[in-house]
């Protein structure tokens, strides 16, 4: 059986991967094969291993790519293939450990599952022709945040590619104190379906279903590669990260906040979509935007091509409404300001107003260019504040980080607040840009309180005609809400949104 699907992969491979590579020298070719590699603790890690053909002894680059939550080492065969027959690598495509045909229990990228990557390049520098002085490492999801952590850990690893990944666990998935419960409820369900919940997982669920998913938080920080961007930049590894604008697991304010951290040569890409939809199809060797430049990373950090990808502006963005690649050195820093006036709603009832579904919201929009929208009138001002700036005379651009400094006045103790920044039409039609939840938990009940609520980071562009709208309420079904019926909020402020 495995056998037979090794085979027809690397047929599936040539035939998607490969057709764009005619010019390349006729006897260069790749192989693959199905391995069982010891990792830490003696576990055992099965994976396909994409070794180049007819291009001498070598030795050849290496990179390694762990498995997505949920998906096994069939993820990047692909990938992988082009990697091998374009530019000469060796490739080690791996499932985690505690999913499908790997051993042990399912760790949440915790330090076993670090020391598994580096116990994998261990294997393929004894067991392959891999040259031990270029390494790189990449992957989707659960694999960029283990690469990312294992960079931090192996200074043998000279340059990752991220995709879709986390640098801050608790800030993906529980930000401003509101856990993103249909996102939680995903992984767990995945878990549980494609794998064995080790003793972190397991707790960690027990304590989340108990609503106390603060609890939970202690086993964030050894999964977050925020806590080890230190030792990143001491190692000098080469970083690309891409993120969708609307990832539902994994936002991108705190890849925004780890770039501007790190010192050595770095990249972030941010387009439209969900997670992991900006690179989906690349993963199994069809033409991709993101793998086509994590290949380019590679293949200047790795094999010293001078492609020129050093010299580009290192941040590149695509509006999330459309358009094509603009690169800068950052976020613009020019404002537009619409005052928040004083109003009082009440809390713990939805309205018409919501951030989406997980995966599918983003992808609508990402695919088919189709947003999440709202009626601005239908909107109950009994349920929430509604605000909106003046029309725009001429188009522009959403870039950057929203923020709205807030005045806020809970009736009750706990209060979870949802703010929604909307592109509204002539007729009150609104799609939302972005989005950010905030819970103020254990308040003096009528005593108000300063907060800075920061909306996540978008590229997003406004039409002539148009303008801006913010909604806040107390509820959302993709949240958790600490929102009791019955209590009120006053709130007023004012919102800032970078623009050009």
């Amino acid at each position: 059986m495995r056998r037979s699907m090794t085979t027809l992969l690397t047929v599936v491979a040539l035939a998607m991967g490969l057709a764009a590579t005619a010019a390349a020298a006729p006897t260069a070719g790749f192989s693959t094969s199905y391995q069982a590699i010891p990792g830490d603790g003696g576990t055992t890690l099965h994976a396909f291993v994409i070794r180049p053909t007819g291009r001498g002894d070598g030795p050849f680059p290496l990179v390694v790519l762990p498995s997505s939550w949920g998906l096994n080492d069939i993820e990047y065969v692909g990938a992988a293939a082009r990697l091998a027959y374009q530019s000469g690598y060796v490739v080690v495509s791996y499932t985690a450990r505690g999913f499908w045909d790997s051993g042990g229990q399912i760790e949440v990228a915790g330090p076993q599952d670090v020391a598994d990557a580096s116990k994998v390049i261990d294997w393929a520098l004894a067991n392959t022709d891999a040259d031990p002085s270029r390494i790189g490492m990449a992957g989707i999801s659960y694999g960029a945040g283990i690469s990312l952590l294992a960079a931090a850990a192996d200074p043998r690893i000279r340059a990752v590619a991220s995709l879709s990944g986390w640098t801050d666990l608790a800030a993906s998935l529980y930000p401003n104190q509101t856990v993103s419960s249909e996102g939680v409820d995903l992984l767990l369900a995945a878990g549980h379906l494609t794998g064995r919940p080790g003793p972190d997982l397991q707790q960690a669920e027990k304590d989340y279903l108990a609503g106390n998913f603060a609890d939970v938080l202690p086993i964030a920080p050894v999964r977050s590669a925020a806590t080890k961007i230190d030792a990143i930049n001491q190692h000098s590894t080469a970083v690309l990260m891409a993120n969708a604008w609307e990832d539902s697991l994994f936002p991108p304010s705190q890849l925004v906040d780890f770039y501007g951290k790190l010192t050595g040569p770095k990249r972030l890409m941010l387009t439209p979509g969900d997670h992991a939809t900006p690179e989906l199809f690349g993963a199994a060797g069809l033409p991709n935007e993101v793998w086509d430049a994590a290949d380019r990373w590679f293949d200047h950090y790795l094999l010293g091509v001078d492609n020129g990808i050093d010299r580009e502006q290192p941040v590149q963005v695509k509006p999330a409404n459309g358009g094509g690649w603009q690169g800068s050195t950052g976020f613009p820093t020019q404002q537009q300001t619409i005052p928040l006036g004083s109003t009082r709603f009440g809390a713990g009832l939805d309205t018409i107003a919501d951030s989406g579904t997980v995966l599918v919201s983003g992808a609508l929009q990402g695919y088919l260019g189709i947003p999440t929208g709202v009626s601005i009138p239908l909107v109950s001002r009994a349920l929430a504040g509604v605000w909106s700036g003046s029309t725009a005379a001429q188009g522009f651009e959403v870039d950057g980080a929203p923020h709205a400094k807030l005045t806020v006045t809970p009736s009750a103790a706990d209060t979870t607040l949802f703010a929604y920044l909307y592109d509204v039409g002539p007729i009150g039609l609104g799609s939302l840009i972005t989005h950010k939840p905030y819970s103020l938990l254990g308040a003096a009940p009528g005593v108000a309180r300063n907060i800075d609520l920061g909306l996540e980071p978008i590229a997003w562009n406004v039409p002539a005609g148009h303008h801006l709208a913010l909604v806040v309420d107390t509820v959302d079904p993709r949240y958790g809400s600490s929102s009791k019926i019955g209590s009120n909020v006053t709130l007023s402020g004012t919102l800032t949104v970078p623009v050009t």
